[in-house]
């Protein structure tokens, strides 16, 4: 069997740190391999490194070994195979206020690593995020096993809370259900049709 052409799958990384509290000081690491099955991946987790590999089902190889900037611990840390990535709640091994300056040993810039924006929160803001951002309360990792679609451990209650600060003004709602009564006869007919193909 020919050699699967191989690839850096693409990493997210953000963190938190806490001088006291050892479980709101952690690395959230994504490896993006999609379409690579648990059973044919292989994920190694020392105190300095993160080594992955795995065969995806479209005919690429993943491999990928990341020399982290400092220690962690590996006995508290957490990993999710779900179908699209490799999500790991890695606890930082030193107790301390400061962040990393970055994920890696290596100082040079690394073309597939970049920063998670939406769970990355700056230093000075981590006390102010919520009490469920935190990895304790990050889904029942471990024991979730890989058919959960990476569904398992989202918060669907979530995904609009932030609508009222992002510009979409407390009364938007209203002014849409106002709006509704306006559509003629046609309109609804055709609206609901187009629902039910939707559906369909």
């Amino acid at each position: 069997m020919p050699e699967l052409p191989k690839l850096h799958p693409e990493v997210t990384w953000a963190q938190r740190s806490s001088s006291t509290d050892a479980e709101r000081n952690y690395l959230y690491v994504s490896i993006k391999a999609p379409d690579v099955s648990r059973s044919s991946a292989s994920l190694n987790i020392t105190s300095k490194n993160v080594t992955f590999s795995g065969d995806s089902k479209k005919g690429v190889r993943y491999e990928v070994s990341l020399d982290l900037f400092g220690e962690i611990d590996p006995e508290n840390s957490k990993t999710n195979h779900s179908d699209r990535e490799v999500e790991l709640v890695l606890r930082k091994k030193e107790l301390k206020e400061e962040f990393w300056p970055r994920l890696l040993e290596t100082k040079q810039k690394v073309h597939f690593l970049k920063t998670d924006f939406d769970k990355w929160v700056d230093e000075d803001e981590q006390d102010e995020a919520p009490e469920d951002d935190y990895a304790n309360n990050f889904g029942g990792f471990e024991g979730m096993g890989g058919d959960q679609g990476g569904l398992g451990n989202i918060d669907f209650s979530k995904l609009g809370a932030g609508l009222e600060g992002m510009g979409g003004a407390p009364g938007a709602e209203e002014e849409d259900e106002e709006e509704m009564p306006e559509l003629d006869e046609g309109d609804k007919k055709a609206d609901g049709n187009a629902k039910i193909q939707e559906v369909s």
